[in-house]
């Protein structure tokens, strides 16, 4: 039996650090593992409530894979000290997609960035935190993948390197795994 996964990546920059490593993540997640992403985002509408009778059909259909899927991972930069605003839009919008609870609501989330400081995405990852927990969903506490100082943790054909990272990567999937199995049973 799969374990499906739904993943959101908040940059939108083709060769970006954090596709680098949300493509780790997905390379080596356990053989049961089915992962798809939730693409095109970018291109979404900014939320306007006014506009959530008429909820255009690509959000509509990405809040069903996200409701349908066993977890998340949300692997993401941090924009001045914050959520990417528009991820933060694809969260609001996907939050909204009838019927009530939303589709977060039940979901383990991993949640994973990396940045070029010392930090790596410490204070995106708390606010996001926070968003989650209002939406009712439930983030994996540890092993939190941090990677900060991304251009010497990857090389020259984005392969992650960092073996600290790497060894976290694993972990964590795994808690997102007994997570996901503990909230289905």
């Amino acid at each position: 039996m799969s374990f499906t996964v739904v993943g959101l990546v908040g940059s939108l920059r083709k060769d970006s650090f954090n596709r680098k490593l949300y493509n780790h993540i997905v390379d080596n997640a356990p053989a049961d593992f089915e992962i798809t992403e939730i693409t095109g985002w970018g291109d979404w509408p900014i939320l306007n409530q006014d506009d959530l009778a008429n909820m255009p059909t690509e959000i509509a259909a990405a809040g069903e894979q996200l409701r349908d899927a066993d977890a998340v991972i949300i692997v993401s930069p941090e924009y001045n000290f914050s959520v990417p605003g528009g991820l933060k839009n694809a969260i609001d919008w996907l939050s909204r997609v009838p019927p009530a609870p939303g589709p977060f609501a039940g979901k383990p989330v991993l949640i994973a960035g990396a940045s070029g400081g010392p930090v790596g995405t410490a204070r995106m990852q708390y606010q996001l935190r926070q968003i989650l927990v209002f939406l009712d969903a439930y983030p994996v506490n540890k092993p939190e993948l941090m990677l900060g100082n991304a251009p010497q943790a990857f090389d020259e054909d984005g392969n992650l390197t960092n073996e600290v990272t790497a060894d976290l990567v694993q972990q964590a999937l795994v808690r997102l795994a007994e997570h996901g199995r503990k909230l289905a049973s």
